[in-house]
């Protein structure tokens, strides 16, 4: 037979193969002998087909076949030749999408031989990531591996013809860059041409696709390469994959359109089907006030409850001094009642894990009756009060409280509110649901660097009249696209005047000298005709992260780096000669 001959693929075989010869090559995924007749299962990317040897045909050249067949293991490298044939009706495989049929083999080569891998090639393998990780190459035979970087594939491929046919240019940019602040730490790469300075690998092409705008491309994306040097959660990887677009002569909605446009079209790509459009939006305020988070999980309601009113005069001092400091005092509202040991566990994961400084709980029992801590310390009529703020309350209920100053207070709220929608099984774990937030601030305050940062990027558009108001106070045209909790992606307008950019950057505490040090080339490039322009950054990892169901972004990138940065298979970063 000819080495490496193929005429098809495994999950390939159908119907109209059934008595044909066919060619087969790929990875033995098991080999069962049954008396008479050996089975082996043979898989490549698309599936698995199942081969037959029958050692009864006395011919000098079957029988090296079949010697050659007792010898395979799994993830040997094979080809074969052979007939298509039906099964018998009791021995079809409705698990796979070729059960029906087998092939008759009658050549084989064994092209690669493979020792017994460290764990099982099998969708549901039990092994530890770390594990998975070291061996990457091998976990990525897995079938639902495979099926996850088909959907990535499918997706980017979908983003580029939705892209292609709106008018917009792919157009790369430079990976040796230079540093910027833009929020977090940068990958530097000596110079040897220029000892002592040194390239950064970009955190985003910010500033390049602003500059393509200047140079006149009105439409620019990229499937990009990014780099950050930050803490590492589930959803994030030092390198990491992001759509990048920027457009000329828009508005937020323009932008906001075309990237519904994409999220449609990579959905009607993967389901066959695309969500309803326009996805509903959201101010900032609002999101944070219902749910403690500028990224909330809209699948289900468990809404932040402002119960500072109830506490005005209270005899609980820890809650009085709050209140009185200008503090507020939040509720969540659960239909349940808890043990004392479940209650103190979520105490300590409110104080551990969620930045608060305590958590409260209050349950009602019949007629209204109140059990908590401080039950002593409320007014009798406590039930009768909470009622008129949460009507929907009532006996066999719990109220959890956190008190401190508002964004202290509700971002742990809104933490709480995950766990517990985890715990209680409130989320709608089949749906997508779309929400843009939109009017961020401009700025946040940080206290222990005691200054103001950008809350997107220095280059974000303030909303009109912002001169005039406190730094709190000033609006943004920024806006987020969130699906299921994650921030999908994130864009703003941008600042197009080399004026206000200057005094955007003296409000960030970044003077004359550091402006030109830093960003001379693009301050001046606003000074030769600049476009109004806005855009958008999607992340695709986290987009195929959420196509896929998975819970972290390394299930969905070919070769990621561990939860330290480490890369395991390859043993990086490591020490140079």
């Amino acid at each position: 037979m000819e080495l490496f001959k193929r005429s098809a693929y495994c999950g390939q075989v159908s119907q109209s193969f059934v008595e044909k010869e066919i060619f087969l090559c790929g990875w033995v995924d098991n080999r069962r002998d049954l008396g008479g007749l050996i089975f082996v299962d043979l898989r490549d990317r698309t599936g698995i087909m199942q081969l037959v040897f029958n050692p009864q045909d006395d011919s000098k050249s079957n029988k090296k076949i079949v010697e050659m067949a007792h010898s395979l293991r799994s993830e040997y490298v094979i080809c074969v030749r052979g007939t298509v044939v039906k099964r018998s009706p009791g021995t079809v495989n409705k698990n796979i999408s070729t059960g029906e049929y087998e092939l008759k083999v009658s050549d084989l080569s064994i092209i690669s031989e493979s020792k017994t891998p460290p764990f099982e090639i099998d969708e549901n393998t039990n092994a530890s990531e770390e594990l998975r990780l070291k061996y990457r190459y091998l976990d990525l035979r897995r079938s639902n591996m495979q099926d996850i970087l088909k959907t990535r594939h499918d997706a980017v491929f979908a983003i580029r013809e939705y892209l292609n046919k709106s008018e917009f240019y792919e157009i790369e940019t430079p990976i040796l860059s230079k540093s910027t602040p833009e929020g977090a730490r940068d990958f530097l790469v000596p110079s040897r041409l220029k000892p002592g300075a040194f390239y950064a690998l970009p955190q985003s092409p910010q500033l390049y696709k602003q500059l393509l705008m200047s140079a006149g491309m009105d439409k620019y994306f990229q499937i990009v390469r990014c780099f950050r040097d930050e803490d590492f959660r589930a959803n994030r990887q030092p390198e990491f994959t992001q759509l990048d677009m920027e457009m000329s002569f828009v508005k937020e909605k323009d932008v906001q359109d075309v990237t519904e446009g994409v999220i449609g079209a990579v959905w009607e790509r993967i389901f066959g089907v695309a969500p309803e459009l326009p996805f509903e939006r959201m101010k900032y305020e609002e999101a944070f006030a219902r749910f403690g988070s500028d990224k909330p999980d809209t699948r289900f309601e468990l809404e932040i409850q402002d119960v500072t009113s109830l506490f005005e005069g209270t005899d609980v001092k820890f809650i009085k001094k709050v209140v009185e400091d200008g503090g507020r005092v939040g509720a969540l509202h659960v239909s349940k009642t808890w043990s004392r040991s479940q209650l103190a566990a979520l105490e300590e994961q409110a104080k551990q894990h969620f930045g608060a400084k305590g958590l409260l709980w209050v349950s009602f029992g019949e007629g209204g009756a109140v059990s908590s801590p401080v039950a002593k310390l409320l007014p009798e009529d406590f039930f009768a009060k909470v009622r008129d703020l949460i009507p929907t309350v009532a006996p066999g209920d719990t109220l959890f409280l956190i008190s401190d100053d508002y964004n202290t207070a509700w971002t742990a709220l809104g933490r709480l509110r995950l766990a517990l929608g985890k715990e209680l099984g409130l989320i709608a774990r089949s749906q997508y649901n779309f929400l843009w937030v939109t009017d961020f601030p401009l700025l946040e305050w940080h206290e222990e660097d005691d200054r103001w940062y950008s809350k997107h990027h220095p280059f974000t558009l303030p909303k009109s009249g912002w001169e005039n108001l406190e730094l709190s106070d000033i609006k943004a045209h920024a806006y987020d696209l969130v699906c299921n909790g994650e921030e999908l992606a994130g864009g703003s307008l941008r600042i197009y005047d080399s004026g206000q950019q200057k005094k955007i950057f003296e409000l960030l505490g970044i003077d004359k000298k550091q402006a030109i040090e830093k960003f001379g080339f693009f301050l001046e490039a606003q000074e030769y005709g600049f476009p109004p322009h806005g855009g958008i950054a999607l992340g695709i990892d986290r987009l195929i992260m959420l196509l896929t169901k998975n819970e972290s972004i390394r299930e969905v990138i070919a070769f990621p780096k561990s939860s330290n940065g480490s890369c395991l298979m390859m043993s990086s970063p490591s020490e140079v000669d």
